[in-house]
């Protein structure tokens, strides 16, 4: 998808984490110092940022990858490897690679059109860039467009999520939905709350989501197969920015 956007004329920086199960080596990732050395304030409990890169020259792309020893050193992505159980602080590694995301973006000095996130562990970015960074002219006019997929979890997140968020300012309109329960619904419900626009990326998604979203009335894309999913996007993210035109 970056790749194909980028050939269709648009400026793509790629964001995801570092984790551990990724080898540097091989992919030739290496820190960023001078967007390095931030610490990021989560639940109360200083992390430091480490910004890493590498390139896929094949694409003349940049993958920017969000690190921290403690939140992304472990060589799993979201589950013990033994036992395949759900990593117990993973509310907090999807806090700080939201703040990480802003907060590299800031140093950057980019000023993006469209934030699109993928997956539950991005849910969290929307309402950051939409209350926490609001001020910040870096964002003022960015869009946000969240893309669903079934990429479910079990049971809940950690049920102090909301408390957490409320230690970055936030109120309890604004994480109502997690506030509630932070299951997978309820963080799919929190990043579209947040959203300017919605793809369906999976070819089937909860009804209860479904049902969200038409509620909402944002915009939405249903699901596309390989042969169109590309053109979609890239007509999608242009109504995004060509609604925000007409309505400024």
């Amino acid at each position: 998808l970056p790749q194909g956007i980028q050939e269709r004329g648009k400026e793509i920086r790629t964001f995801m984490p570092r984790y551990g199960c990724i080898n540097e080596r091989r992919h030739q990732l290496h820190e960023v110092i001078r967007l390095s050395g931030i610490n990021i304030i989560i639940n109360d409990v200083d992390h430091p940022l480490i910004i890493k890169v590498a390139s896929i020259p094949s694409a003349r792309m940049q993958v920017y990858f969000i690190d921290n020893q403690e939140f992304f050193s472990r060589k799993a992505i979201l589950t013990e490897r033994a036992s395949n159980k759900y990593f117990e602080d993973n509310d907090e590694r999807a806090m700080f690679f939201a703040r990480g995301v802003a907060e590299t973006v800031k140093k950057l000095g980019w000023q993006p059109d469209i934030i699109h996130c993928h997956g539950w562990f991005t849910s969290l970015l929307p309402l950051y860039i939409k209350k926490y960074y609001n001020d910040d002219p870096i964002f003022s006019d960015s869009k946000m467009v969240v893309s669903v997929y079934n990429d479910e979890y079990p049971k809940t997140l950690n049920k102090k999520l909301s408390h957490k968020l409320t230690l970055d300012g936030f109120n309890k309109k604004d994480v109502k939905h997690i506030s509630q329960e932070p299951n997978f619904i309820n963080m799919l419900k929190q990043s579209i709350e947040f959203s300017d626009g919605v793809i369906q990326g999976s070819d089937s998604i909860s009804a209860d989501l479904v049902k969200h979203i038409k509620k909402t009335g944002k915009p939405f894309l249903a699901f596309k197969d390989e042969l169109e999913y590309m053109d979609a996007f890239n007509e999608f993210y242009d109504g995004i920015l060509a609604e925000t035109a007409v309505s400024s």
